[in-house]
């Protein structure tokens, strides 16, 4: 049982890992603040792949912790 929990931990982290990586960055200094507004109020910018992402982030994170404490249990 142990294994199969860590075995899931594994996935999990690397998932974490992979998602937080493809994330792209909020601001990339004056020069980001300046287009990502320009970019907000032409309605241009691409915000599926950046929400996918986030709520994949959110799901890996709840199962890392989780998975976690199944380990430190057993």
């Amino acid at each position: 049982m142990g294994t199969v929990v860590l075995a899931l931990q594994i996935i999990a982290s690397i998932g974490l890992i992979a998602t937080v990586l493809l994330q792209s960055g909020k601001s990339a200094g004056m020069s980001g603040s300046i287009s990502g507004g320009a970019e907000s109020l032409m309605g241009r910018k691409k915000k599926g792949t950046d929400e996918l992402f986030s709520k994949l982030g959110m799901i890996f994170a709840v199962a890392f912790m989780s998975l976690t404490l199944l380990v430190a249990f057993f």
